[in-house]
């Protein structure tokens, strides 16, 4: 039996070894992930604060383009409203000076066949 737990020691003394070194290399590498991870952190924040002072100005930039397009469509639907009356006036104007010269001159016709009409009787 003194050859089994010799044999048994041995065993338990390498595994207790091999156990700390594994230990060890985890420790390490999770030690570098910390780390690395860390200094990713802070590149990140840097990152986030840099994209912030940059897009500012040109959300501002943005903003004002957006308002000046605004403005000018807003102009535009005046101007086009404006011509739409005077379209809207002059064709009704168009309108009245027509129908008044069609009636004269069917009017005209009438009276022109009336009297040839009556000529001829």
């Amino acid at each position: 039996m003194e050859m089994s737990q010799i044999a048994l020691n041995q065993g338990l003394t390498f595994l207790a070894w091999a156990t700390g070194i594994v230990v060890i290399v985890v420790a390490g590498f999770l030690i570098k992930l910390i780390i690395d991870l860390s200094a990713l952190a802070k590149n990140l924040n840097q990152t986030s604060i840099l994209l912030n002072d940059e897009l500012k100005p040109t959300l501002k930039e943005l903003s004002t383009t957006l308002s000046s397009i605004n403005a000018i469509v807003k102009n535009t639907d005046k101007g086009v409203d404006s011509f739409k009356t005077a379209v809207e006036r002059t064709f009704g104007k168009t309108k009245l000076i027509s129908e008044s010269i069609f009636g004269g001159i069917i009017k005209g016709f009438t009276t022109v066949y009336g009297m040839f009409a009556k000529s001829k009787r």
